[in-house]
């Protein structure tokens, strides 16, 4: 008898989990086509979903001391964000966040468009909302007086499986590096794409995905006092106009130099162009992947150092204009517009280069039919349209490019024919083969640069030209065979040595007019607005002003540790309680007041800031 009674509890439970996840798909999806796909396929994890929704109705009931008492707290806080996410979608076309909970002002923007648009059935939800809440707390009460009683036994008996079977699965949340039972549940964090992150995992499993993003703290003793108290730059930023030169941008992807794998040589050297003409190194942040966290910082100035750990700016935190090399540049008249030759949902770059102020987006929708390498469009189709369109311009502008070719995997047959001889005896085959790949790309993203410097070479205007590459290629197996690097991922926390050998690419800063510009060492995107800032004449509060500062004294700001001028390290200076560096206090400031916080330093430090604003509402 004791054992029917179980297994009924239980049975209801596993309905009521059911019931959970089939409306929170049909609120969230808009429609159940599908949701026996999501539950029943073995390539997805709505199974998994299913189980977890019962574990937390196991572990709810036996906190309140009743069975089924779970429903009436769980079910709404279940729904109402898939209902919050439809309505999102509907209107921004994009589903909802954690991190938007940040952002309570957009979600008060909305509402009025919500009711204008549809008075009768805003008036309705509101009126449903009230009388909800007061049947659920109804509920509650009559739940606890006759839903049946948990003995202590059977409390500690359900604890005693759900919290460890919760804590595990919370665990495998974590974006950063891979998981093998992660994995093997079909869960797959998509960050470069939310929609198919959604779709795929379902919006329970995509929403807990994205929590740990939305934890920003805010820093210590932030306000507008606090932003009062930072000296811009002395210099005002109007004072020098420029030389109105046009400044090119190219990040691309997965540059990296090959020579530099041990045990390995490579004839002829795939980049002389870049070699000679190298400036320095770019210290990337990531490795193998997440490009949109190194392009967030090079054209922000911002960095992730002051961001939770494996959040993605582009996907969770641009919700609203915020200061980038693009908008400066506009504000002195230029012409900004941003490339990259694949779909413009990805990494929510549409969206993002909008809110960065670029005029325009040259994306794969609008671009012209590309000659491809393997997949992808070739570094020559897209320099070719630069150039094209530079020509085309006849104000100064901004272009923006990031390149495509260069992207793993490395399979073998992606070129006709590898000019790149590869000599190892250490590598394997398969390995040879991704090297030889991927150096015949490093080759044609050199040749681009060539023909790019040549152009500017003739033309009468100065033309700036910034080549790097986002973070080093996946090239597996081949790091470990070489012994390059210890794993086939590279370290994230380790001495300076070993993190610039894990972590550097390329970095080519010239001027048609002034040459190539020397020893800038291994800097952190976020230090590139500087440079460009300053290579092209002007003066600006924080580009020159606090960045700047900060380049003088630091070299990488990494969010494990400082390193600078003299490449001394401060490992885990954001975690040890240590007193910050000053410099380092107030660019944190700045980046909080931008992008989470009340803007109280815009006027001063951001003016073109406002001036766009003026402009959107003139």
């Amino acid at each position: 008898m004791a054992a029917w009674r179980v297994s009924s509890r239980l049975s209801i439970t596993l309905l009521l989990a059911l019931m959970t996840l089939m409306l929170t798909e049909w609120l969230a999806r808009g429609t159940l086509s599908g949701f026996s796909d999501y539950l029943l396929s073995p390539t997805r994890p709505g199974g998994v979903a299913l189980i977890v929704l019962a574990l937390l109705f196991v572990a709810t009931d036996t906190l309140f001391g009743r069975d089924h008492l779970s429903a009436v707290i769980l079910l709404p806080m279940a729904l109402l964000p898939a209902f919050l996410s439809m309505q999102k979608q509907q209107y921004l076309s994009d589903p909802l966040y954690p991190s938007d909970m940040l952002f309570g002002h957009q979600i008060g923007e909305l509402v009025p468009v919500i009711f204008a648009t549809r008075p009768l059935a805003s008036i309705c939800l509101i009126a449903g909302t009230l009388a909800l809440l007061l049947l659920l707390g109804y509920l509650f009460v009559l739940g606890r007086r006759h839903l049946p009683t948990l003995s202590t036994t059977s409390k500690l008996v359900r604890l005693a499986v759900t919290l460890p079977l919760i804590a595990g699965f919370l665990s495998l949340m974590g974006t950063n590096g891979s998981s093998y039972v992660r994995d093997r549940l079909n869960i797959i964090p998509m960050m470069w794409d939310q929609t198919e992150n959604y779709r795929h995992n379902g919006f329970l499993l995509a929403f807990a995905i994205n929590l740990p993003m939305a934890n920003i703290s805010v820093p210590q003793d932030y306000g507008a006092e606090a932003i009062a108290g930072i000296t811009p730059d002395a210099m005002p930023a109007g004072l020098l106009a420029g030389r109105d030169a046009d400044v090119i941008i190219v990040m691309s992807e997965s540059l990296w130099d090959p020579t530099r794998l041990s045990k390995t040589t490579l004839s002829p050297d795939p980049m002389p162009t870049i070699r000679a003409n190298q400036s320095g190194h770019m210290f990337s942040p990531e490795f193998g992947g997440m490009t949109a966290n190194v392009e967030f910082e090079a054209l922000t100035g911002f960095s992730n150092a002051f961001l939770p750990y494996g959040s993605i700016p582009y996907q969770q935190y641009i919700r609203r204009p915020l200061p980038s090399l693009a908008t400066f540049f506009s504000s002195k008249g230029y012409v900004t517009r941003a490339f990259h030759p694949f779909q413009s949902w990805f990494w929510n770059r549409g969206n993002v280069y909008d809110a960065l102020g670029f005029d325009g987006f040259e994306s794969e929708e609008n671009l012209p039919e590309m000659d491809k390498r393997g997949m992808f469009a070739s570094d020559e189709a897209l320099t070719k349209e630069i150039i094209r369109q530079a020509d085309a311009t006849r104000d100064p502008f901004f272009f923006f490019a990031v390149t495509l070719q260069g992207h793993g995997p490395y399979e073998k047959n992606r070129y006709a024919r590898n000019t790149i001889d590869i000599r190892s005896d250490v590598l394997t085959p398969s390995s040879r083969d991704s090297v030889a790949t991927f150096a015949q790309g490093v080759r044609e993203a050199d040749d681009s640069l060539k023909a790019l410097m040549d152009w500017a070479k003739t033309r009468h205007r100065e033309t700036i030209i910034v080549l790097f590459g986002d973070h080093l290629p996946p090239l597996g197996t081949a790091y470990t065979e070489t012994g390059y690097m210890p794993d086939v991922v590279a370290t994230r926390k380790a001495s300076v040595g070993v993190m610039k050998r894990e972590h550097e690419t390329p970095l080519v800063v010239w001027s048609s007019k002034r040459g190539l510009q020397k020893d800038i060492g291994s800097v952190s995107p976020s230090q590139l607005p500087y440079h460009v800032v300053r290579l092209a004449g002007y003066r600006h509060p924080f580009y020159t002003g606090v960045l700047g500062g900060v380049a003088e004294r630091y070299a990488i700001i990494d969010r494990h540790q400082l390193v600078d001028r003299d490449d001394r390290a401060q490992p885990d200076w954001s975690t040890s309680g240590a007193a910050i560096d000053p410099l380092i206090r107030d660019y944190r400031y700045l980046q909080h007041d931008q992008m989470f916080g009340d803007a109280f330093g815009t006027a001063r430090f951001f003016p073109e800031l406002t001036e766009r604003a003026g402009a959107a509402g003139s």
